[in-house]
Order: structure tokens, then sequence, then C-alpha cells
């Protein structure tokens, strides 16, 4: 495993790597908002058998830095290529992003597809922040964090959006680490970050017929916005999608559900040119 911070256009990144193994294929992690790297720990022993993979800390998240200014998707994706640059990654990759990696990896596909081999994406709608939960955010929960920071209450309303009810019921240390992350983590960048790729995340769905890599969207069939018929009418969109369920999550499935996770990212990895191959199952 090595560690590194990268400049890029959205803050100083770190950059975990690990299964660095010559002539391996490389694959690149994305988190969620409000989580950091900590989140893919459960998936990475495994998924790091087939794969080199090159973690990336969002900005305003964990260890890594902030613009000091709003940034976006296309800001995130300029980043992400500044990492692969970095890193010397001269390859295609294959994308694997969480909700918000999820939105990064639909328009580096998208934008650049000479560098995305395949895509998966976990927990990631790609319609625009529903009105009533920006209201929320903008009115309620966003002002209050930047008077009194990550509050009980806050950081309640988080783990719940985050995790389902079975995982909040039976995994502690998911629970925990959620909250951890949350809690931990610079309150300006957070903020930042929220209003950056959150309150103004744009409706991807105009992307989705320029995506031509092979594409997974995965969800948990307890996430609130993101449902299976929703992940299924967009995977219909690309030339090479599929979905898949996984029971008892919501969106981070790589935390709540790492084994059936796994076995979907390694059967489509293994079989990345099938689409449709994947649609409607559950694990």
């Amino acid at each position: 495993m090595s560690v590194r911070m990268i400049e890029t256009a959205v803050g100083g990144l770190k950059v975990r790597v690990e299964g660095d193994a010559p002539g391996r294929a490389t694959a690149v992690l994305w988190h969620s908002l409000f989580v950091d790297e900590r989140t893919w720990d459960r998936v990475v022993p495994d998924l790091a058998q087939d794969r080199r993979l090159v973690i990336i800390t969002g900005p305003g998240h964990g260890a890594s830095g902030d613009p000091g200014r709003r940034y976006t998707m296309e800001d995130c994706a300029e980043a992400a290529i500044a990492v692969l640059n970095a890193c010397a990654i001269t390859d295609p990759v294959d994308w694997v992003g969480n909700a918000w990696g999820g939105h990064v990896g639909l328009v580096l596909a998208a934008r650049r597809p000479e560098l995305v081999r395949t895509l998966i994406t976990a927990g990631t709608p790609v319609h625009p922040y529903k009105l009533p939960a920006r209201l929320q955010m903008q009115l309620g929960m966003l002002p209050l964090y930047r008077l009194v920071g990550p509050v009980g209450s806050l950081t309640t309303a988080v783990v719940e959006a985050l995790l389902s009810e079975s995982t909040r019921a039976h995994d502690a240390a998911a629970t925990g680490l959620v909250r951890e992350c949350f809690t931990g983590s610079d309150r300006a960048r957070m903020a930042n970050a929220v209003v950056s790729i959150s309150l103004r995340r744009e409706d991807l769905t105009p992307l989705l017929g320029s995506v031509h890599a092979p594409t997974l969207f995965l969800t948990g069939s307890a996430h609130p916005d993101w449902s299976p018929e929703q992940a299924r009418a967009a995977a219909a969109r690309l030339p090479q999608g599929s979905s898949a369920v996984v029971d008892d999550a919501a969106y981070l499935l790589p935390l709540e559900a790492p084994t059936a996770f796994n076995r979907l990212v390694r059967q489509f990895w293994a079989q990345p040119t099938t689409p449709g191959g994947f649609a409607t199952r559950s694990f």
C-alpha cells in the first residue's frame, strides 16, 4: 500500500494505492458525500486480488484539501484525470464510484471515453437533487451545520440518510464509521462540498447516451432516492448498461453489503461486455 497527496484543481487529494502488482489493470474508487475512503475498506482486500486499486478521497473529505471556491462534477472529473496522470496510469481504468463517486465516473466516461474501460456506480441517482430535500438542506441543516458543526441531530440525520434501517440496527461498526467520518470533517470544507456537488448537482440523464463503456448501476433496496426501477431505466439509456439491486442496503453498498458488492463487481469485471446481464438481480 502507498499513500500520497496529489495536487489537483479541487485541492490536494489523498490517494491510496492497493494491490500494485506489475501488469495488473487499474480500478479507481471514489466514495460518497459525507464519508471518506474508509468506507471502501471492507471490499479492498477482495477487489485488490483482481485490480490495482487507486482510492481517491474527494475534496473536503478526510485528509483531502479544498479549492476555496465552488466546484462541479466536471472539476472533480478533471481532478481524477490529474490523479491518473500523477500515478502514470495510461491505460483505461475500471471506475467504481459510490454515490458522488458514481457521478464523477459518469461525467468522466461521457467526456473522456478513452479513459474509462468499465463503469460501476453504486447508489448514484442521475436526476438532480429534489426540491424539497434541497430546501431542507439549504434552509435548515446547512445553516445549522455551519453555525454549530456536526451536533447530534445532524449526525443522526446523515447516518439515517446513508444507511439502511437494517444496517443501523445490526452493524454498529458501519454506523460508527459514518458518524466518525462526518464529525471528523473540516466544517468549512464539508459545507462547500455539500453545496458544490449535492445542492448544485445537475441532471446527468442527458449524458447517459454518451457513456459507451459497459456500465453497471447498483442500488440498495432501501435507497431512498434511487429505486431499482430508476436504476434499470437509467441502464436502458446506455448502449451497454445493466443494473442490480443489493438487499437491505441504502447509499453505502461497499460498507453495508461488502460480500454482495464484491460478488457483483468481480462478476461484472469478468464479463464487462454483456449489457443487461445483471438487470433486476438481487443479492
